[in-house]
């Protein structure tokens, strides 16, 4: 009887520290778990922005920290400038990029995308009182302020409109427009409508008078660099939010139709 003991004992012993030592690398696992950086240049409503509380928000952001809660992953968003946002990207700087990105077949070289979640054109935006320029054609001499890098600025310079004027966000070629300082403003399709129907300080101030028609419709997702396993978590959790329901409250939430 005492050796039963004895035997269970030691048995007892030598399981005690197996049991705390796989506690003690669960609760590093958990807490050391990989922050992954999405980073936004938030200045596009109603994809991204800043509210009046200083909080990074927009249907891509909110879209952003759906996936992470649904897919138990931790995530930062990071706001930067457009201009260096895919460098930091190359760079590992951030994992992803969710910021009102037009899927190319340029950018599908280097860059892995999720599936769009929403199409887009490129909107000619101008002051409700002025004239009313319908396409690229008519823009051709006239003075049009686009966000460097964009879309939009390769579609004015395909269409060979000689005044370009560029800046650094859109919220700045809009503020100019209503100072009269520029003939029209070239951006996202869904950028121009907030402006028009959802933004009180523009409010009767801004309409869409036409389209770009020398470019396609523009479909817009998320994008990693090419082997990022990232991506396979942003595609997961969007297909699971796209399934419950979820991204369609998001897009009603931000007025995307």
């Amino acid at each position: 009887m005492k050796k039963l003991i004895a035997l269970f004992i030691i048995a007892a012993l030598i399981a005690i520290p197996v049991f705390a030592n796989g506690s003690k690398e669960s609760t590093q696992s958990a807490s050391e778990k990989k922050t992954y950086v999405v980073a936004a240049n938030a200045e596009w409503p109603p994809f991204e922005y800043v509210d009046e509380n200083g909080n990074i928000v927009g249907f891509e952001m909110d879209l952003v920290r759906e996936i992470g809660k649904i897919e138990g992953v931790n995530i930062e968003i990071k706001n930067v400038a457009w201009d260096g946002i895919f460098a930091g990207l190359q760079t590992g700087m951030y994992d992803a990029v969710a910021s009102g990105v037009t899927v190319t077949d340029e950018r599908k070289e280097t860059m892995d995308f999720t599936t769009p979640f929403v199409t887009l054109q490129q909107a000619i935006l101008v002051r409700a009182d002025g004239p009313q320029y319908k396409n690229e054609s008519e823009l051709v001499d006239k003075t049009v302020g686009v966000q460097n890098g964009t879309t939009g600025h390769f579609a004015c310079q395909d269409a060979g409109i000689k005044n370009i004027k560029n800046f650094d966000a859109v919220p700045e070629a809009v503020l100019d427009l209503v100072n009269g300082n520029i003939d029209a403003v070239v951006c996202d399709s869904l950028v121009a409508n907030d402006y028009v129907l959802t933004n009180d300080n523009f409010k009767g101030k801004l309409t869409v008078s036409g389209y770009m028609t020398n470019t396609d419709i523009e479909p817009i997702a998320m994008c990693t660099m090419k082997g990022n396993p990232f991506l396979n978590i942003l595609e997961d959790g969007y297909q699971k939010l796209l399934a419950n329901g979820t991204v369609d409250e998001l897009k009603a939430k931000y007025n995307i139709l």
